[in-house]
């Protein structure tokens, strides 16, 4: 009987908005005067795909809608959105030959709806995003042009209504449903030399972290390995990653993850190793294993040692979270 596993994790085109919506969260939270920016719709050709997001407040920006030329014009639409606690839509369409050489030289041919939020008028916004951050369960919200906004993550939720600025832009869409899935979360079976680049280069992608490391020496590299664990115990693992850079610890690590639901295992080192490792585990643990595993992981990018290696696996990964041929090679 063949087993079943999950799929890799579904994911909007948006990059990695844990550090935009974190922000969110906190401001929020605060009511402090800033404003979020959520693509809510796109045509053409866009630097950005609907759910990406960037926060405005005051001189301060954090994320990015595009590559820079789009900001300036957003940032004093935030201004005003902060000043008078109105909700408002932007629509900037680039897709004729005036906008293609303007003096923003934009080069890009699409056009994006976008939402600014008043985050002081959204207090129940923060404990919506703040358990989506914690990597549980997926972001949902609505948002209508008459100001009608509506949240939910888990068990937490809001409704409100805003009022809305005046816009000279016709907008066809009532309304919009968003949705952010859940981060994505990798074991990584062994805190070996790669790790201290591997992970903060898997964070910066948007990844989850989950440290197994038995070796109190190697334990002492990663001095948030303790709160990364206690952090994401209990969530669902999408990825494992074998790299004790020992044999006996491997072949616990492998044996383990036979018996696991994980649709995506990492083994660490040159295919004889894989073999060698294969000839003393019995034949159900390699069968378990043998459409999950991943051996050598990484991609062939070039290059040597454990900053090249964490670029490999990374790579892979992000291939693999994304649907492409590449996460399965």
């Amino acid at each position: 009987m063949t087993t079943a596993f999950f799929p890799a994790p579904l994911d909007l085109e948006t990059g990695n908005a844990r550090p935009v919506l974190r922000a969110a969260a906190d401001a929020a939270r605060m009511r402090s005067p800033a404003v979020l920016a959520i693509v809510v719709q796109t045509e053409g050709s866009t630097y950005s795909r609907a759910g990406t997001c960037v926060l405005f407040a005051g001189d301060e920006q954090i994320g990015w809608l595009s590559g820079g030329c789009l900001e300036p014009e957003l940032a004093r639409a935030a201004c005003r959105v902060a000043a008078e606690g109105r909700v408002t839509w932007v629509k900037i369409d680039t897709r004729d030959d005036a906008a293609l050489f303007s003096g923003n030289a934009v080069g890009c041919r699409g056009c994006q709806w976008i939402a600014l939020l008043p985050l002081h008028r959204l207090p129940g916004l923060a404990g919506c995003l703040d358990v989506w951050l914690q990597g549980r369960d997926s972001l949902h919200l609505s948002l209508a042009t008459e100001g009608r906004i509506d949240g939910r993550c888990a068990g937490s939720s809001f409704s409100i209504q805003l009022p809305v600025l005046d816009s000279d832009e016709a907008i066809d869409t009532r309304a919009w449903r968003l949705q952010w899935h859940r981060p994505p979360l990798v074991q990584l079976h062994g805190a070996g030399p790669e790790a201290a680049t591997l992970v903060p280069m898997l964070e910066d992608q948007g990844w989850l972290i989950q440290i197994v490391e038995p070796r109190s020496a190697w334990q002492a590299r990663l001095p948030s390995l303790q709160q990364k664990n206690e952090a994401q115990a209990g969530h669902q693992v999408d990825a494992a990653l074998v790299m004790h850079h020992n044999f006996e610890l491997d072949l616990d690590a492998l044996r383990l993850l036979s018996r696991s639901r994980i649709p995506f295992i990492g083994l660490l080192g040159p295919r004889q190793r894989r073999e060698d490792l294969f000839k003393v585990l019995d034949a159900d643990t390699r069968a378990a294993l043998h459409s999950r595993l991943r051996s050598p992981i990484g991609l062939a990018l070039g290059g040597r040692g454990p900053e090249a290696i964490a670029l490999s696996i990374t790579a892979q990964l992000q291939a693999w979270r994304h649907g492409s041929a590449l996460g399965n090679t």
